[in-house]
């Protein structure tokens, strides 16, 4: 049975891009995403929730994220999951992050008139 590993976020960068090369000489783009969620308690109380994911975004699509985006960016985020194992005083730590596939910029350009906040509606 084949697998699927798929994310989908919108969010806004919680900091300005970072490029830097790997050992071997390749390009990688990284940034954090803020996505956050409103919800009305069971007594009425409006709460959220924000969650940070770290992106990593490789080759012209790093160099995309570099030259466009900043902090603040809402931003559509395509990509997979990718789970690093990093060895670190004798402690085995784990981290995920999202590997970039496709990117969407959401923000308005200047002088844009706002336009009515539609519903996202799941299909599940």
């Amino acid at each position: 049975m084949p697998g699927l590993n798929r994310v989908q976020l919108i969010g806004n960068l919680g900091r300005d891009p970072e490029t830097r090369f790997t050992p071997k000489g390749n390009k990688v783009c990284s940034f954090s995403v803020a996505v956050s969620r409103r919800w009305k308690s069971a007594e009425g109380e409006e709460r959220e929730r924000t969650d940070w994911f770290n992106v990593d975004a490789w080759g012209r699509l790093g160099e995309v994220c570099q030259q466009f985006l900043k902090k603040g960016s809402l931003v559509y985020l395509e990509g997979r999951l990718q789970t690093d194992r990093v060895e670190h005083e004798g402690e085995t730590r784990y981290y995920t992050k999202v590997i970039l596939g496709g990117m969407q910029m959401l923000d308005r350009k200047p002088g844009e008139a706002a336009e009515a906040e539609e519903e996202f509606v799941a299909i599940e």
